[in-house]
């Protein structure tokens, strides 16, 4: 790591270090799960429902799957699938945003039009039509999720884009005869990356929230594969009788949730140009 990264992250405020923590945390149990987790992710250990113990820290779940197992294999699946969705999600809406920028016209209009027609509809209450009627396979999740979520994308970076589209330096590249894939990648591009790195951060967020809301609904990453949301539908039952364990997998959303947006909002922070007061 260069001396100028060091620099960067120790002007880094307390709270952006302690998502930073987070962060490293949940992708390291996600990378190593296998290695880290007790026992095989569907391997059934246990009565159901055991208390918590030695054997089992934080007992069993519905069909006596151990719960510690459950939650390091739903950190590699859950933010895996939300990382990859994120990624299309922008490949798709922040490739549109920007070429409908740079090229105007009857392009931007249409693309403006089938995005603001998309965004009509709850994306929920979308989705659930979507996935109910094409299947709840990971592939599809995946794509449907992007899609929806690409237009999110879409309107933050031509509105980006739109702003530097106009700039001088981009009038000079089309003079001297730049093709439309090099003024977007070489002149829109660059100078847009920090409040798209931002939403990243924060669609990241939102698409994760969102699996795990479809996987509490039952039309999300489908059992046997190991999942935060269904784990939370799963044990559910147990609130009745005072048992925090379906807690577990909703705090461990919970907790990725405001360490990446801790990172997002020192990141708009520093790019932003503003200073703290001393």
């Amino acid at each position: 790591m260069s001396r100028s990264a060091i620099k960067f992250l120790k002007s880094a405020p307390w709270s952006a270090r302690f998502g930073m923590a987070v962060i490293l945390f949940y992708v390291t149990l996600a990378v190593f799960a296998p290695l880290i987790a007790p026992y095989g992710e569907t391997a059934i250990v246990g009565p159901r429902f055991d208390l918590w113990g030695e054997a089992h820290i934080f007992g069993t779940d519905n069909l006596g799957r151990d719960m510690l197992t459950r939650l390091i294999f739903g950190a590699r699946n859950t933010i895996g699938i939300a990382f990859i969705t994120t990624c299309l999600a922008f490949a798709i809406g922040g490739l549109a945003g920007l070429l409908a920028a740079a090229v105007g016209g009857w392009v931007d209009q249409a693309l403006v039009t089938l995005v603001n027609n998309m965004m009509g509809i709850p994306q929920l209450i979308f989705a659930l039509l979507i996935l109910t009627i094409t299947g709840t396979s990971i592939p599809v999740l995946i794509v449907v999720i992007a899609v929806l979520d690409s237009t999110r994308v879409f309107r933050l970076s031509r509105a980006v884009a739109m702003n530097i589209a106009v700039m001088d330096f981009v009038e000079v590249a089309r003079l001297r005869g730049e093709g439309l894939w090099w003024i977007v990648t070489r002149e829109i591009l660059p100078n847009a990356m920090p409040p798209l790195v931002a939403e990243f951060g924060l669609r990241f967020c939102f698409v994760f929230l969102f699996i795990s809301a479809l996987s509490f609904l039952g039309l999300g990453i489908q059992p046997p594969t190991a999942d935060w949301g269904s784990m939370v539908r799963e044990n559910a039952s147990l609130i009745t009788f005072g048992d925090i364990t379906p807690l577990l997998p909703a705090g461990a959303i919970a907790l990725l949730t405001v360490g990446v947006n801790f990172v997002v909002d020192w990141f708009l922070h520093k790019t932003s140009g503003l200073r703290d007061e001393k």
